[in-house]
């Protein structure tokens, strides 16, 4: 719509051109003028629309496999059915970092996880950046948040807040007011979240359109129904996936590593609903009560008892008979797993259907766009697991179904790739609002105001990320991209390629990428790969990352930063293995120039830039605040990967920068990275050479300095000498003796 200001100078412009056609023009063309001076007017007298309410519904780990309008052959879901049958459902909705707390973040701030700072559970949320609320805060939205949260810090960008701490309870659950109190309130836990959506929507600010973001913790683990759903998925009724019992052959071999499998991993309490001592410790695991149970009141156990524990007594009774088989153990685990997970989704069913009839009975409903989603999808026994985080189709896609009468058609279904980044933007073009460039994310509504078809210029592939290691599952780090038909990932543990083609192995069950016939696919998704990972400016010697799944490396950080926290010491070396090398070969120069100090050694061999941030950030120093810090990292970053100088520059740098955070009266002494190969045109020596010639721009002459000691260690013709470096990369004693001699000189 045009401004007020603009309108002389529009009517100005029409009547001009009426004069002209009256003179000059016959008949037919004065009445074609007219129309228009008439139309431009009544595009001026038209009302401004409001602009849409939005209310946001949420889940956590709620699969697509268990909603009907998805094709669910499990269970049936009427309310969120009846969502999708009024707007779109999008059958290829991803998230990008499937895992709660990322989800999350990359939700609210439009990024990836890399740059939203939320890698990990675990991580806080830095509430300070730009997120979306804020900004439909800013342009006169009333909003809310109720429910789960689970991001460490408090919300911020919201008028109102109600959320549950941590991951929450099923049962009699705690929420975290906005004053910071504490209360529990009774009852069942996606019911009051209903209940506090509905009263809040109540009692809003009329004048001003909403966000209210109604976040629920169903149906995450441990799955507790109501028991208004007991009995409604029963033993035996829930059809089973055909890989329960897949072997992980032909794929990656960090899968069989991650412990988050049926058979295997569930808890005899927490998980199967079991009271008492482990009587089945070969088949059930100890440790996880049932929590939910210990919340209850006691009308709460005896409904709740009243149900499991005659299904428990009859299959005690058959295990203790021997009347059961190992395979169908694991079968009994999954019908009583998709009891309560399913038991769990039925209540978010419901919820949705009263959030629905509360807008449809208040008015609401035309001018309200209603999203459902959740964080990430989940494993129903695929794969013989339950949970998320890797990159298969089970917990990489996620639910997405979108309602806005009157903008996006009925019961239009989109095959568009979108992603959870997605959201922020599509929010706030719905409300008018100028998206910010640095939001990742591009905006749904070109997607849903043409029936689900992707525009032209449309994204042809996602980026995913995992960044959790030596974690709960211990599913390995990877990443990876997809497309309309494959998809990539990559597991630095192992330094292993998979490729899937999703055409003609829908279950992922086999990677290509050893086919010959794939390997222009393979080149191909492998370019894809990098171009993404470019484009959203992922640089791996800048991300932290733990190496703790080593035995020896996790025994290491929790022997040096008990050391770190028992003294402080006045000088630290942190670097790979040629530093931690003063502990063996460099003993004898160490003991002769640095033991008096005292000095700590956080050298730890095969570091990347990556590692040497994680053990910072995690507070390897202890309480030291040295008055210098020897820094030594990034040849791992070109002999592991090869990577760009800029980038391996950027991880030192950042390293840097996080050391003068945490002690910034120290005395920073960047060394370049050591030569290594035998000549001077080895191709990991050039590169360390480029990444060298950036690292000098980091000395600022007051804290940070760079010295390049290359030349103690070289032949006067450049070369290495193996008396000098055995391997032409690590020092022998002799070379230990001549870096601590050059050292020294530069320590205050």
């Amino acid at each position: 719509m045009l401004s007020s200001a603009s309108r002389p100078q529009r009517r100005w412009f029409v009547w001009s051109l009426w004069t002209v056609c009256c003179l000059l023009l016959p008949a037919n063309c004065l009445l074609s003028v007219q129309n228009l001076a008439n139309a431009q007017d009544s595009v001026t007298e038209q009302p401004q629309v409001s602009p849409p309410n939005i209310l946001f519904i949420f889940s956590d780990d709620h699969a697509v496999q268990a909603i009907g309008a998805y094709g669910s052959t499990l269970n049936q879901t009427p309310h969120l059915d009846r969502l999708a049958a009024q707007g779109m459902i999008f059958d290829r909705s991803y998230c990008t970092n499937s895992i709660c707390g990322p989800s999350r973040a990359s939700i609210l701030t439009g990024l990836h996880s890399h740059l939203n700072g939320f890698r990990r559970n675990g991580d806080r949320f830095d509430g300070s950046q730009w997120v979306f609320p804020r900004a439909l805060q800013e342009n006169g939205y009333q909003t809310a948040l109720i429910g789960k949260w689970h991001l460490e810090s408090d919300p911020t960008g919201f008028d109102y807040w109600k959320i549950l701490p941590g991951q929450g309870h099923y049962y009699n659950p705690d929420f975290i007011h906005m004053d910071k109190s504490r209360q529990r309130d009774p009852g069942y836990c996606t019911d009051l979240i209903t209940e506090d959506s509905i009263q809040w929507l109540e009692k809003r600010d009329r004048s001003k359109p909403f966000l209210l973001m109604s976040q629920h913790k169903a149906p995450h683990r441990n799955w507790a129904p109501h028991p208004r759903h007991f009995g409604r998925y029963k033993l035996g009724s829930n059809p089973v996936p055909a890989t329960l019992r897949d072997d992980y052959s032909g794929r990656s071999r960090t899968l069989a590593d991650s412990e988050m499998s049926i058979r295997n991993h569930f808890y005899w309490g927490h998980d199967m609903k079991f009271h008492g001592p482990n009587q089945l410790p070969q088949y059930f695991l100890d440790g996880i009560p049932n929590g939910e149970y210990a919340r209850m009141s006691d009308e709460q156990k005896a409904q709740w008892d009243a149900y499991y524990q005659p299904e428990n007594d009859a299959f005690l009774a058959q295990v203790q008979a021997g009347e059961l088989s190992d395979d169908e153990v694991l079968l009994w685990k999954y019908q009583r797993y998709m009891h309560d997970y399913l038991g769990s989704v039925q209540a978010v069913d419901d919820s949705v259907g009263r959030l629905l009839d509360y807008l449809d009975q208040s008015g609401l409903a035309e001018n309200t766009i209603v999203v459902y989603a959740s964080d990430q999808g989940f494993y129903l026994g695929e794969h013989g697991w339950y949970d998320k985080r890797w990159m298969f189709e089970e917990s990489f896609r996620m639910p997405l179904i979108v309602r806005w009468p009157g903008q996006v058609p009925a019961g239009t279904r989109s095959s568009a790739l979108v992603q959870n980044i997605d959201y922020a933007p599509t929010f706030l073009q719905a409300a008018g609002i100028e998206v910010p460039a640095q939001v990742q994310g591009r905006s749904l509504l070109p997607v849903l105001q043409s029936d689900g078809q992707a525009p032209s210029g449309w994204r042809d592939a996602l980026y995913y990320a995992y960044y959790e290691n030596d974690s709960v599952h211990e599913v390995a780090v990877h990443d990876g991209v997809r497309t309309d038909r494959y998809k990539l990932m990559f597991f630095p543990r192992t330094n292993e390629w998979n490729l899937f083609d999703l055409e003609s192995d829908p279950q992922e069950l086999r990677s290509v990428h050893e086919d010959p016939q794939y390997q222009a696919v393979l080149a191909g998704m492998k370019q894809r790969y990098r171009d993404l990972r470019g484009y959203y400016g992922v640089n791996s010697a800048t991300i932290p990352v733990t190496r703790g799944d080593e035995a020896w490396w996790k025994a290491r950080d929790r022997e040096k930063s008990a050391l770190a926290k028992q003294q402080a010491y006045p000088l630290v070396f942190i670097g790979d293995s040629i530093t931690q090398g003063w502990e063996g070969p460099g003993k004898e120069a160490w003991e002769e120039h640095f033991a008096g100090g005292p000095a700590l050694n956080l050298g730890f061999s095969g570091d990347r830039t990556e590692h040497v941030l994680w053990r910072l950030q995690q507070g390897q120093l202890g309480i030291s605040r040295p008055s210098a810090v020897v820094l030594l990292i990034g040849t791992n970053n070109t002999g592991h990967r090869m990577q760009a100088p800029a980038e391996i520059a950027e991880g030192v740098s950042a390293i840097v920068a996080e050391l003068r955070k945490r002690t910034p009266e120290s005395k920073i002494i960047v060394l370049g990275i050591l030569p290594r190969g035998e000549s001077a045109l080895d191709a990991m020596r050039l590169n360390n050479v480029a990444v060298n010639q950036q690292l000098r721009r980091l000395d600022d002459g007051q804290h940070v300095f760079f010295h390049d000691l290359s030349s103690v260690f070289l032949e006067s013709d450049g070369s290495l000498s193996r008396e000098i470096m055995p391997d032409l990369l690590h020092l022998s004693p002799t070379a230990y003796h001549r870096w601590a001699e050059a050292l020294v000189p530069l320590l205050p």
